[in-house]
């Protein structure tokens, strides 16, 4: 079998918040005058082990006060693009959270300065191309998510997409119908987190009201039959994270994750790390871990990367070039 961690890969669900490594959170909270609640890196790690996803949601947003200045956004930016090119990665669509620094003071064109300086940095060193998608709180109001939108003036020429994440369970996607109709006239990409606690209904609100072009999780598609159908006939990309729907206990384990059962049943699924700093691994991880679990082969593992290159963000000249690289990895 071929060396997963050399096939070239695009990740369509990244959390950039999620790869902050206890290691540096510590260091930018003795840089930053944050005190954490946590005496050490080996304290911070034992926390790891959550009950949900909401429990996960705690932990990863009172980690974040470290991130204060804009070069505190680009170092963390540049540790996840160092981690995840020597994985494999060629091509990243990035998701951030506004609304959860705005809450502690820090600025929009704070975050997007140090994240667009990070992924230019990757690009130069690596070769990694990206694009940025700002993500709305759903446990949020959807009216504040509209502020925010409408108040993004020059920002907006800076991000290349929004989404729609955290807390899933109560806050379906229809409560977000209006801002996904200005991203949309705005030209931006649009995509939703849905279908990961909740069910399959959430898959279907977020195509049929947000009109989304990739659903990010997704595999709670698996109790309609009738939705998966639709999802193969229509070839809506499924941004699956196996190590994460593990970790939140959404999965038992996962040499029983669905994953190649959704990839031989023709859905467009894709795999991603989502919050690898939490969830055990990055992107090359992901793979290795479905191979020791499920007994990956590097046919599927091929299919999948050639899927998350069909489903991602990047030009035509960029897929292209990575298709290339996939067959040659696939001939070596």
């Amino acid at each position: 079998m071929k060396d997963l961690y050399t096939l070239p890969k695009a990740e369509l669900h990244l959390h950039i918040e999620g790869t902050l490594e206890p290691e540096l959170a510590f260091e930018l909270a003795a840089r930053n005058g944050v005190e954490l609640p946590y005496g050490s890196v080996g304290e911070l790690r034992r926390q790891y082990d959550f009950e949900d996803l909401s429990s996960f949601l705690e932990l990863y947003y009172a980690t974040m006060a470290v991130l204060r200045e804009a070069a505190d956004f680009e170092l963390l930016t540049r540790a996840y693009l160092d981690r995840a090119a020597a994985q494999g990665l060629r091509h990243v669509d990035v998701f951030f959270d506004p609304q959860a620094h705005a809450a502690r003071g820090v600025g929009l064109p704070t975050v997007i300065d140090g994240i667009r300086a990070g992924l230019d940095a990757a690009r130069a060193q690596h070769g990694i191309t990206s694009t940025l998608l700002l993500c709305f709180l759903r446990d949020r109001p959807a009216a504040e998510a509209l502020a925010l939108f409408d108040s993004l003036g020059d920002q907006l020429a800076r991000i290349d997409g929004i989404g729609l994440d955290s807390a899933e369970v109560g806050h379906p996607p229809a409560l977000f119908e209006e801002v996904y109709a200005r991203a949309r006239a705005a030209g931006l990409h649009v995509v939703a987190h849905a279908g990961e606690e909740a069910g399959p209904e959430y898959v279907r609100e977020a195509l049929d009201v947000l009109r989304v072009e990739r659903v990010d999780h997704g595999i709670q598609c698996l109790q309609d039959p009738q939705l998966v159908d639709r999802l193969v006939a229509e070839r809506v990309p499924l941004t699956v994270c196996p190590q994460s729907n593990v970790r939140l206990r959404v999965v038992g384990a996962l040499a029983e994750h669905p994953v190649l059962e959704m990839l031989e049943r023709g859905l467009v699924v894709t795999v991603n790390s989502d919050d690898p700093a939490y969830f055990g691994g990055y992107v090359g991880d992901a793979f290795q871990g479905l191979r020791e679990a499920l007994g990956l082969t590097d046919e599927q593992a091929a299919a999948l990367a050639r899927n998350a290159v069909d489903a991602s963000f990047a030009g035509t000249a960029r897929k292209r070039a990575m298709h290339e690289e996939i067959s040659a990895w696939e001939q070596d």
